[in-house]
């Protein structure tokens, strides 16, 4: 077996045998998250709350409420939900506010300057 086929059922069995997880920091004041039931509640600096459910097969862990690490079997399907959580609030390159991955590098713009 080669390729793409290959791939996958060694995903599979990894993901069964280990399983897959990603790491994702919010940064930034009065930027959190909450965990109610299946429901993830992003408060990231927009006028309302943002709601996520959290699919079937995945399991969210909310630390200090700006640390989650997201937990499961599937690779692709962490990494959508990861990368789902990720797009409401990707990180901004001048003040370094957002949701990213834990080590993750965000490179620093300088603002603009008064002449």
């Amino acid at each position: 077996m080669h390729g793409l086929a290959r791939a996958l059922v060694n995903n599979m069995v990894k993901g069964v045998s280990e399983g897959f997880q990603k790491k994702l920091e919010i940064q930034g004041v009065g930027f959190k998250a909450n965990l109610q039931g299946s429901v993830i509640n992003l408060a990231l600096g927009y006028s309302h709350p943002i709601n996520y459910p959290v699919p079937a097969g995945i399991k969210v862990v909310i630390e200090e409420g700006t640390k989650l690490t997201i937990d499961g079997a599937d690779k692709e399907l962490v990494g959508r939900v990861a990368s789902e959580i990720r797009s409401y609030y990707p990180p901004e390159p001048y003040k370094g506010k957002g949701v990213r991955y834990v080590g993750e590098k965000v490179i620093r713009k300088e603002g603009k300057t008064v002449q």
